[in-house]
């Protein structure tokens, strides 16, 4: 084998590693319906549907930050219900579940809540 077909097998062998240690995650900014950013809001995510109309079995729950965000890590690469709220507001009726989540990458999802 040549010293150019070596490294670049090389190269890949240490790509295709350095891609399985990127985890999955997902960023969730959260807003009202003016566009402001909501602090203090509830955050649970949920696989199936089921779960998410029952609201039990939560794989993620979290509170938003000062910046209206919350992270979650090392999350599988697939679609989740969310449901958020704060005092009197949620996002019923629209934002409800997330669209499948890029394997390897930070997700982000802006939530409406209203």
């Amino acid at each position: 084998m040549n010293r150019k077909l070596s490294v670049f097998l090389l190269s890949l062998t240490i790509l295709a590693g350095y891609a399985q240690l990127l985890k999955t995650s997902l960023s969730i900014t959260v807003r009202d319906e003016v566009g402001n950013i909501v602090t203090g809001a509830d955050i649970a995510m949920y696989e199936t549907a089921d779960d998410y109309t029952k609201e039990k079995n939560a794989v993620f729950t979290a509170i938003t930050d000062e910046k209206g965000m919350v992270k979650f890590k090392d999350v599988k690469p697939k679609g989740y219900f969310v449901v958020v709220r704060k005092d009197d507001k949620d996002n019923s009726g629209g934002g409800e579940q997330t669209g499948v989540l890029e394997s390897g990458k930070l997700n982000k999802v802006t939530i409406i809540i209203q």
